[in-house]
C-alpha cells in the first residue's frame, strides 16, 4: 500500500485499487500507513474504502511505516557525514520492535567505511559497504529482499534512491544532488512508496534533516539496554541491580566498553539516549516512545 494526499493505493488481487480511509478511523485516531495490511471495500465506480485495519506486528513513526521485517539504515560515508547518533537511535527502535537493522554505508567508492562497519559488526548488526559507481554489496543487499517487508531511511542526499535504482534500474527514480551551501542532501522522495520486487516489498521513504531525528522513537529507560544487542551478555554482571550502565562503579557494560569490547561512540549514543528519557514521567512521554 502506498500513501498519497490522503488516498491509499492498495495492492489485492494482482491489481492496485484507489482507496480512501472510512470515517470513522479519525475518530477512533487510526491512520493507516504503508505496509498495514487492510479490508477493503470495492467499488465499480468512484473510490473504493478501507475498512478495516488489521493488527500490526509492528510499527514506526518516522517514517510511518508497519508490519516491517528488515530497516535498512543507509549512512553515506562523506555529504553528509555519518552521524553515530541518528545511526544509533533508529537501530534501538528496530531492534525493541522486533524488526532487523541493516546499516548500509554508500558512497564507499569515495571515502573508507571501514571504521563504521567495525563498529556495527562487532556490535551484532549486520553492516554492508555499498557504491552506486562500481555495485559493491549489491548482491548482499538483494539477498535481504525475497519474502520480506523491507524500508530504507535515512537522512536527505545518503543515496538510498540511487541504492534502488542500482538494485532495480526499471525504477528510475529521482536522485538529488547535495545541496553545497547546506551541506545536506534535497528530498528528492516526498512519499512513502512500496514496491513489490524480489518477491518481497521494499519502501523508499523521504529523507530526513538531523532536527527531525532528535526524538525519534523516544525508548523508555527500562527498556534502552535491550536495544543494545552488545549488551546482553554482560547485562546482570554489574555490581549493583539497578545499574543504569552509564556512570556507576562496578557496572560491568562500562568495563567493556573500557576494554574496547562495546565501541566508545555506542555506549555514548546509549548514554545521550538515556539522558534524554531518564527524567520523564509517564504523562510527559510522546504517544510514539517505546
Amino acid at each position: 500500500m502506498s500513501s498519497i494526499g490522503g488516498f491509499y493505493y492498495v495492492e489485492a488481487a494482482d491489481a492496485v485499487y484507489e482507496c480512501k480511509a472510512r470515517g470513522n478511523f479519525r475518530k477512533k485516531g487510526i491512520k493507516p500507513v504503508v505496509g498495514d495490511k487492510v479490508v477493503i471495500t470495492a467499488q465499480e465506480s468512484g473510490y473504493c474504502s478501507i475498512d478495516t485495519v488489521l493488527p500490526r506486528k509492528n510499527s514506526i513513526v518516522r517514517p510511518p511505516l508497519a508490519n516491517i521485517d528488515t530497516l535498512i539504515i543507509v549512512v553515506s560515508t562523506c555529504s553528509p557525514q555519518p552521524n553515530t547518533l541518528i545511526i544509533d537511535k533508529m537501530t534501538a527502535a528496530a531492534v525493541v520492535k522486533g524488526i532487523e537493522p541493516v546499516v548500509v554505508l554508500s558512497k564507499s567508492d569515495l571515502s573508507s567505511p571501514d571504521e563504521l562497519l567495525e563498529v556495527y559488526r562487532r556490535a551484532g548488526i549486520k553492516a554492508i559497504e555499498f557504491s552506486s559507481i562500481d555495485g559493491r554489496g549489491s548482491g548482499e543487499i538483494r539477498a535481504l529482499l525475497p519474502g520480506k517487508v523491507t524500508a530504507l531511511t535515512g537522512n536527505s542526499g545518503v543515496g538510498k534512491s540511487s541504492l534502488l535504482n542500482t538494485l532495480f534500474p526499471d525504477l528510475k527514480l529521482d536522485t538529488g544532488d547535495i545541496s553545497r551551501k547546506l551541506g545536506r542532501g534535497r528530498h528528492t522522495t516526498r512519499s512513502v512508496d512500496l514496491y513489490n520486487i524480489e518477491g518481497g516489498y521494499i519502501a523508499d521513504t523521504p529523507g530526513f534533516s538531523t532536527l527531525d531525528i532528535e526524538r525519534y522513537e523516544l525508548i523508555e529507560k527500562e527498556k534502552l539496554p535491550e536495544a543494545f544487542p552488545e549488551f546482553e551478555e554482560y547485562i546482570g554482571l554489574c555490581r549493583f541491580t539497578s545499574c543504569s550502565h552509564t556512570c556507576e562503579k562496578g557496572c560491568a557494560v562500562i568495563e567493556a566498553v573500557e576494554e574496547g569490547k562495546i565501541g566508545r561512540s555506542r555506549f555514548e549514543s546509549y548514554k545521550a539516549m538515556y539522558n534524554e528519557v531518564k527524567d520523564l514521567k509517564k504523562w510527559e512521554k510522546p504517544k510514539d516512545a517505546v
